[in-house]
């Protein structure tokens, strides 16, 4: 069983974020089948991930426990309860990265960075998911910050990646 990683990350919602919210909890408890999961899928599409904060106010507009709104968004990868960094970095570990050694860039990702998979630093700048295939077997192993694929990469690669992101 996998480890559930809470970053120290202050929450930093903000009052428009929550009136949106709450209007999106209202139009889904009135709906015909409201559901936590349906609720989960908005706040992360409006927080982009789901803090305890939201979580709350989740569970008391769908008077459910807050121990059931958790259950539910650790239970499905596609919910995250970390906010990711302003330097979202991504390891593919899909088969054709893994077996070209992107557990070993992983692992040296996290060193540069002094971070694990799923945290992000305290200072909300950088984050680590290990991720699946990204569509780019043929430059494998990869690795994805932000929006920028890095491909065909060695372990060597891996701190000039860093250094560069660490500058801007």
């Amino acid at each position: 069983m996998s480890k559930i990683k809470l970053t120290t990350v202050t929450f930093k919602g903000t009052a428009e974020q929550e009136t949106q919210l709450r209007q999106v909890l209202t139009e889904i408890k009135q709906s015909e089948h409201p559901s936590v999961m349906t609720a989960l899928q908005r706040a992360q599409e409006i927080y982009g991930y789901l803090p305890i904060e939201v979580q709350s106010i989740i569970a008391d507009y769908m008077g459910v426990s807050l121990e059931e709104v958790f259950g539910v968004a650790t239970f499905y990868a596609q919910f995250t309860l970390n906010p990711k960094g302003e330097y979202a970095f991504g390891v593919c570990l899909g088969t054709a990265c893994y077996v070209k050694g992107s557990g070993d860039i992983q692992a040296k990702l996290e060193e540069c960075l002094n971070l694990h998979d799923g945290e992000t630093s305290p200072d909300g700048k950088y984050s680590i998911a290990a991720t699946r295939c990204v569509g780019c077997c043929g430059l494998a192993p990869v690795m994805v910050v932000n929006k920028e694929v890095y491909g065909k990469l060695t372990v060597k690669d891996v701190p000039d990646i860093v250094a560069k992101y660490k500058a801007m």
